[in-house]
């Protein structure tokens, strides 16, 4: 029996020879005929969702296909399953070994990846135009047909417990989860993404198959495609690759709501480590992904330490020089988020490092932000967004993700028009609101005890009490040492690659 397509419709346009952010109402309406790219959704039976995004005059073509599986899913004893499932994937299916899959990408000079998250695991790959068909013939075998051997198990779980090591000797790495753990204690997203040492050793075959044959399901599934292709191609060649699985009325999975509750530890979490430098991480719960002040929270870390021009950076690394790396960032899941401040810097200046962390909260606090510094950071985001759609994995990461997540397609227009809304006021009642909540911390040195950390470390995560909230100015402002170098570092993105 044929499959069906049950709908298919237009989210987005694009006109072509436009700046990416310029879609729907802003087109000048003189794209040629044909030339007009789009972002177009069909859903199959089984429950597919195909999502493409028409990019004329491109080379290359990004398919995607991202599974409504993250290690949110797991149970204690399957912690780490849905990376360990991501590898697995890799090593051979009922039509092609795992060499023939890295050679049939290898011989089109195809990349071909994957990485796990929280809430989702993706497949990807970066083909030339007219290698679509290969492309998302190959990504579909490793997700729907992997074999998960025995011997394939065992090899690979060598292959994770080295990848666990070597976040064990990233500080950042190490940190990152710590911190997690502290803040989110009680939710699902408090646990790393790789699993544990021994939730990894003790998992076995029948597990690891069991988990892959109940939750990689079609209607969990969105393969989404960007580059110079028709949506009716790319429907034809997936419909061809999912074969048989399309079938019946299921209809696609809704995104994700209430997972779990997140009572986040009031203490210091110490991870003692021989390491160079202090790595400290502090913050508070924040927005869940739905939150209508979603926006206001980027501008808000992106004027704090979004970049070279941000407030930390220019304090901490400029003026004092203290720290390489300081950056604020924020996390957001389907029923929580974070709002967290980094900074690296040698032990020794750890105690001005905070105290000036906690006299520029203060100073956001009391005063929120400057104009200069509102559009400045609107600014910032608009363009970084924008800038980011210039190549055909990023616009496929985009849509992908954007349907798997969210109850409603967001379009470049809505999100630009999003940002461009952002009052000054939003922003400051948001800082006030996120200050005012106790907050967590976590630090990776070469420290035994929390007892051992600078006085400062403790009051900014205790605050002091004050009539502008949490925070008020500490009595005095450190002096300037002579540290630093020219760089700004990213916050990292969530997730990390497993292949």
């Amino acid at each position: 029996m044929a499959v069906r397509t049950r709908s298919t419709r237009v989210l987005e346009r694009t006109g072509a020879g436009q700046d990416p952010g310029a879609t729907g109402s802003g087109s000048t309406g003189r794209s040629q005929a044909g030339r007009e790219g789009a972002v177009t959704l069909s859903v199959t039976d089984g429950g597919l969702r195909i999502v493409t995004e028409k990019v004329p005059g491109v080379r290359s073509v990004s398919v995607g296909i991202w599974v409504g599986v993250g290690s949110v899913d797991e149970a204690p004893s399957l912690a780490g399953a849905s990376h360990y499932l991501e590898h697995l994937l890799f090593k051979g299916t009922r039509h092609r070994t795992g060499h023939q899959i890295a050679a049939v990408m290898d011989a089109v000079g195809g990349e071909f990846n994957a990485f796990t998250a929280h809430e989702y695991t993706c497949y990807y790959t970066h083909v030339l135009s007219e290698q679509a068909e290969l492309a998302i013939d190959v990504v579909s075998d490793v997700v729907l047909d992997a074999r998960v051997t025995s011997a394939d198990v065992e090899i690979e779980r060598s292959v994770i417990l080295e990848e666990i090591a070597m976040r064990d000797d990233d500080p950042e790495d190490t940190l990152a989860d710590s911190f997690a753990a502290t803040l989110f204690a009680g939710h699902p997203a408090a646990d790393p993404v790789i699993g544990s040492v021994a939730s990894i050793s003790a998992m076995t075959r029948i597990q690891i198959a069991g988990y892959y044959h109940r939750r990689y399901a079609p209607q969990r599934m969105v393969v989404s495609v960007a580059g110079e292709v028709e949506h009716r191609e790319v429907v034809r060649w997936v419909k061809k690759a999912f074969d048989d699985r399309l079938t019946g009325d299921r209809i696609p999975s809704a995104p994700r709501s209430a997972i779990g509750v997140a009572r986040p530890k009031r203490r210091i979490q110490l991870v003692a480590k021989d390491t160079e430098q202090a790595h400290l991480m502090v913050g508070a719960l924040a927005l869940p992904r739905g939150d209508r002040r979603r926006h206001a929270m980027a501008v808000l870390t992106t004027a704090l330490g979004g970049g070279m021009s941000s407030r930390l950076f220019r304090t901490i690394r400029e003026e004092h020089g203290l720290a390489y790396s300081c950056y604020a960032t924020s996390s957001s899941y389907a029923d929580v988020g974070s709002f967290a401040i980094y900074a690296g810097c040698h032990p020794a200046n750890l105690d001005q490092v905070a105290t000036l962390i906690r006299a520029e909260l203060a100073t956001l606090s009391a005063s929120g932000l400057t104009d200069e510094e509102l559009q400045r950071a609107k600014g910032q985001l608009t363009g970084s967004l924008v800038l980011s759609l210039e190549d055909t994995e990023s616009r496929m990461s985009r849509i992908g993700r954007n349907l798997l997540v969210r109850k409603h397609f967001l379009s470049v227009d809505d999100e630009l028009r999003a940002l461009a809304a952002v009052r000054r006021t939003d922003v400051d009642a948001l800082a006030r609101s996120l200050l005012a909540a106790p907050m967590s911390a976590a630090v990776v040195g070469p420290y035994r005890r929390r007892s051992d950390l600078p006085a400062g470390v403790g009051d900014l995560v205790a605050g002091q009490p004050g009539s502008v909230g949490k925070f008020a100015a500490p009595p005095t402002t450190p002096a300037r040492n002579g540290r630093g170098r020219l760089a700004a570092r990213a916050a990292r993105p969530d997730g990390r690659p497993g292949h």
